[in-house]
């Protein structure tokens, strides 16, 4: 009787944890170590200071810190080539953080980019994190 108990047991098991380490990211992640990661993190690295103004001028309408958005919380939802030239179009999701890496929020940013300039074309400010009662003091009063 143990046997058909444990059987279809270890069965349910397997398919538990089959299912939940073959959940596919929301996001595009290239191969580890290939050339595509390596131009994907070139492109984070260039993008970072018009990503970092945008987030801190955002947040300092509620905030007397500016959060920081590290190059592996930046997220590609859309790039797409505006007609044959080389001006683009990236919409990134970012998770900025403060201190310890607390998240303060989820954001959408577009830029358009084209050869020597980057400009923000919208900010959606998705989602707001509760801060941890030690950095509660750094919230703007209203």
């Amino acid at each position: 009787m143990k046997k058909i108990i444990i059987v279809p047991y270890f069965l349910l098991l397997f398919l538990i944890s089959t299912t939940l380490t073959s959940a596919e990211s929301d996001y595009y992640q290239p191969a580890k170590d290939s050339k595509e990661e390596l131009v994907m993190d070139l492109f984070f690295s260039l993008l970072l200071p018009n990503i970092q103004e945008a987030v801190s001028n955002y947040y300092s309408d509620y905030l007397t810190e500016s959060p920081l958005v590290y190059p592996y919380q930046i997220n590609i939802l859309n790039l797409e080539r505006i007609g044959t030239s080389f001006v683009f179009s990236v919409t990134l999701e970012v998770t900025p953080v403060l201190g310890a890496h607390n998240p303060v929020g989820r954001d959408q940013l577009t830029f358009s980019i084209a050869p020597n300039e980057v400009k923000l074309k919208d900010f959606k400010h998705m989602e707001t994190f509760e801060l941890p009662p030690h950095l509660q003091n750094i919230i703007k009063k209203k």
